[in-house]
């Protein structure tokens, strides 16, 4: 079951890959759905895309002043849903040091400021993108391991801290968005092929899987504290 019909449905990160599929999702099932991004001119050309009535609002995870403004301003939510951040990734001594702090500010206390922030109804919930390198570290990425545990902790912090709201979080495995772009067309293909092949669903995640997912938990009254790994069952091999 999806979030219900008419319900207030805010996704922050909501003009591209998973955050775009899920608000789309949202309002195909009848929905009041407000996407917010930081970037003005990739949330026009996102709400250009959605079906009519989504609305549309800049928000900076990044400031807290931003943060806390954007939700004194609005309606009481019956649905958060946070799920893109800006995140480099590379090997820890070969990342330098500003870089990874401002990494861990976008996701994660990006996150968190929501979390401090929102309005969100009794009984409604926040849900949050992870990911699986949280349980399943690689060479290179020990930061986005990092970053995503602590946002699955977090979580399972607040399902306490913040009830009766619920809090929930899905955490993927690769899955084809923008953040692959700046690969060549070519080279990207070849990689979501060979990482594809190696996991034994058999191919990479999509936007829509990590979506139906995450509204799925918005919609089950009796999930809060619950991390999702869906990775096609990449942390199996």
């Amino acid at each position: 079951m999806h979030a219900q019909q008419d319900q207030r449905v805010l996704v922050i990160s909501g003009s591209s890959g998973i955050g775009f599929a899920c608000a789309r999702m949202a309002a195909e099932g009848g929905a009041r759905v407000t996407i917010a991004s930081r970037s003005a001119d990739k949330l026009a050309a996102a709400q250009a895309r959605m079906p009519s009535g989504v609305a549309a609002r800049p928000l900076d995870l990044t400031d807290e002043a931003a943060v806390q403004a954007f939700f004194a301003d609005g309606p009481e939510w019956d649905h958060v849903i946070v799920t893109g951040s800006d995140v480099r990734i590379a090997p820890v001594r070969e990342l330098a040091l500003d870089t990874a702090f401002a990494a861990f500010d976008s996701k994660f206390w990006g996150f968190y400021r929501v979390a401090r922030a929102a309005r969100i109804r009794a009984g409604g919930s926040l849900g949050v993108v992870a990911g699986f390198l949280a349980t399943r570290p690689a060479p290179g990425r020990a930061l986005m391991g990092a970053i995503n545990g602590a946002i699955e902790s977090l979580a399972r912090g607040l399902a306490l801290e913040l009830r009766p709201v619920r809090v929930n979080v899905v955490s993927p495995a690769m899955v084809r968005t923008e953040m692959w772009d700046s690969m060549a067309p070519e080279a990207r293909q070849a990689t979501f092929e060979r990482v594809g092949t190696a996991y034994p669903a058999g191919r990479i995640g999509e936007p829509d899987d990590v979506a139906a997912q995450l509204l799925l938990l918005a919609g089950n009254g009796y999930a809060t504290g619950t991390v999702v790994t869906l990775d096609g069952g990449a942390s199996l091999v």
